[in-house]
């Protein structure tokens, strides 16, 4: 065990609850690694949950990570390498924000980490009280800038946003907390996760986005029905309720849809599956900036957006894709996919949000926010702090 338990440590916590979880036979209070001094710094790979906590230990911010998330049945731990590990903790109330006695007491064994991530749902009270001593830093994930009570936002020191609008919904409820555009998805990019394979293009469009009700798939299929030529798309959906819908809807426009049903495949697969697409498409209207965005775009893809997404816009420039409005939407996928000379998004990605360059951002806004005070918070100086033009 660490002599320094988790404070050394980035923890990001998901709001991911586990129905049906198998114990690995680690059980979640197997003490935190003391990471090794002759280790290599890690590579960032992997989805939104892994990039940034791996960045920060690749940058030296930390010494290593950690991805917690709840279970309705037993808790566990894996360790992917002496960078990373995973814990699940057994959920007292399956409710958000998320509670668990199990996970309180292991913060109190071990320590708090020195950066605490919470996503998405969040976590109870109790919890960041716990870790008074972290930098506390929220991203909601979708579009709702903040998806948890005040009681729980007055917590945090750092709010990551994906859009201006959702900026100031931070500053109305706290202006104390600093805020800056730093979705955590598509600006840290991995080039080494998704990149061009060279793969035979059997579909004209991939969509990669969960089987639910927001991801607005009916855009997509409606558009294909209206093309002047016959389209062939792939859905790959990691998880959700609603693939039978949609198969139903296929069918009853005609259109010609293969699907990858919950749960999903690996990163490796879907970067496959990209490179076999001429174009990826973001549907959504009430989404958050999704880290499909720039994941197409690494993979060689212009990327075809509704003009009404609520976050991630400013990633559609006209060297990584088109922004159409729902209604047009099927002569933006065609003037992508016959003009493909027109678009550097790989180049782009690498250029502009590739993980180095969002990395060397996050340090400079822990480098500059305020310091702790928690026993004068209110006192505390807010401040926006958003990103350059190039970064």
């Amino acid at each position: 065990m660490s002599s320094e338990g988790l404070r050394t440590s980035i923890v990001v916590i998901s709001d991911r609850v586990e129905r049906d979880h198998a114990a690995n036979g680690l059980t979640y209070d197997t003490a935190p690694l003391e990471p090794g001094s002759g280790d290599s710094a890690p590579d960032v790979v992997g989805g939104y949950l892994e990039r940034l906590p791996l960045a920060a230990v690749q940058h030296g911010l930390v010494d290593f990570a950690e991805i917690w998330h709840h279970s309705t049945g037993d808790g566990s731990v894996r360790h992917d390498s002496p960078h990373l590990a995973r814990r699940v903790f057994p959920l007292g109330n399956d409710s958000a924000p998320f509670h668990s006695d199990a996970m309180l007491d292991f913060i109190h064994r071990h320590g708090a980490p020195r950066i605490l991530c919470v996503w998405g749902l969040g976590v109870s009270e109790a919890i960041l009280e716990a870790c008074s001593d972290s930098v506390i830093i929220y991203n909601s994930i979708d579009a709702p800038a903040l998806r948890v009570p005040p009681e729980v936002s007055q917590h945090f020191d750092l709010v990551l946003t994906g859009a201006e609008w959702q900026s100031e919904v931070v500053r109305d409820r706290h202006p104390q907390i600093v805020t800056t555009i730093m979705p955590v998805g598509p600006e840290f990019a991995a080039p080494d996760t998704f990149f061009p394979t060279g793969e035979a293009k059997r579909y004209d469009i991939i969509y990669v986005a969960a089987a639910q009700a927001y991801k607005r798939h009916d855009i997509l299929f409606a558009a294909m029905a209206r093309t002047p030529r016959r389209l062939k798309a792939l859905c790959v959906m990691g998880y959700g309720e609603d693939v039978g819908a949609l198969r139903q809807q296929v069918v009853g426009l005609g259109i010609d849809v293969d699907f990858i049903e919950p749960p999903g495949v690996s990163h490796a697969e879907v970067n496959r599956l990209m490179n076999q697409a001429r174009v990826g498409v973001v549907c959504g209207v009430d989404d958050g900036a999704p880290a499909i965005l720039t994941e197409y775009m690494l993979a060689g893809l212009p990327v075809v957006a509704n003009a009404d997404l609520a976050c991630g816009l400013q990633y559609i420039l006209p060297e990584t894709g088109i922004a159409a409005p729902a209604d047009a939407f099927e002569h933006a996928i065609i003037a992508a996919i016959d003009h493909p000379e027109q678009f550097a998004p790989r180049e782009t990605v690498i250029t502009r949000w590739a993980w180095p360059h969002t990395i060397a951002r996050f340090e400079r806004l822990l480098a500059e926010m305020p310091p702790k005070n928690r026993t004068d918070k209110e006192h505390r100086q807010g401040a926006s702090l958003e990103p350059a033009a190039s970064a």
